[in-house]
């Protein structure tokens, strides 16, 4: 876990931090674009449990351990009293439901939450079986897995493999050199517990979310099913409203960083929260 301290703050005690949690087969450092657009805001990301330096921590079980793992970040940062540090968090896919999951949770732990095409096929939105990607950046990490793999992993290194062809794509398989292809592999016992994690039963329920939110989704580049995730819960949730980054696919914290950063500062002003202090 690692906070870039901001410069220009008039009390460092308390200023807003913003949380990033990153997707499936991703990391905390797939944020360091986003974050070198962010100088005057305090941004900490970690690697979510299972994942590249926190492969040693005991396995998650479900969407639920990875909420409760924010809750316990969140808290590490905030303090627990009533000088209590502003927090705002904001996920990308996969770690977007559990930023949601956590505001559902928790909600006195968080001024506003942001979500970039958080993953919740419960909903009834669903990518179609074969359906090509349009337009996608070469980097994208999170997307819905078949359901053929997703019931029968087999070995979760070769699953990681599959997912990273099939998302990502095999030309960029083929780029990466036996060590990177190893720490990708390394990584699909968590991608596993992530892709289990949003099918089946909803982990949460989302309609009970009360604290101010900003859900995003790509443009024609992204995937409808994304989309209509994200234009449902602004429909159907109170304290969500929906914005779009219309040029980006679903891995726009790599691709568009300036959006990304963008919709970072947007979640920080739904919370009340301004960049910096004078």
């Amino acid at each position: 876990m690692e906070e870039r301290v901001p410069e220009g703050w008039c009390d460092g005690d308390h200023w807003p931090v913003v949380i990033l949690v990153h997707g499936a087969l991703d990391r905390a450092a797939s944020f360091a674009r986003t974050a070198l657009r962010l100088p005057d805001v305090a941004v900490a990301a970690y690697d979510r449990r299972g994942y590249q330096g926190s492969r040693d921590a005991t396995p998650a079980t479900g969407i639920a351990t990875h909420v409760d793992d924010l809750r316990q970040v969140t808290l590490a940062y905030a303090g627990d009293g009533p000088e209590r540090r502003p927090v705002v968090a904001v996920g990308h896919s996969i770690g977007g439901t559990v930023v949601l999951g956590a505001a559902v949770a928790s909600p006195e732990l968080f001024v506003a939450v942001g979500a970039y095409e958080p993953t919740m096929p419960w909903l009834g939105f669903r990518r179609p079986e074969g359906e090509a990607r349009t337009g996608e950046a070469a980097e994208t990490r999170d997307e819905q897995p078949r359901r053929a793999t997703a019931a029968a992993p087999g070995d979760p290194g070769d699953e990681a493999e599959r997912f990273f062809k099939r998302v990502v794509g095999a030309d960029a398989w083929d780029r990466l050199d036996d060590t990177q292809r190893a720490t990708r592999r390394l990584d699909g016992p968590a991608l596993v517990v992530d892709l289990r994690g949003v099918r089946g039963a909803p982990p949460f329920d989302v309609t009970a979310l009360k604290v101010p939110t900003i859900v995003a989704s790509g443009g024609a580049a992204s995937f409808p099913h994304h989309r209509q995730t994200a234009e449902w819960l602004a429909a159907h949730v109170a304290s969500v409203r929906w914005t779009q980054v219309r040029d980006a696919g679903h891995g726009a914290h790599l691709s568009h960083p300036d959006a990304f950063a963008a919709l970072v500062r947007e979640v920080l002003a739904a919370g009340g929260q301004p960049p910096a202090c004078d």
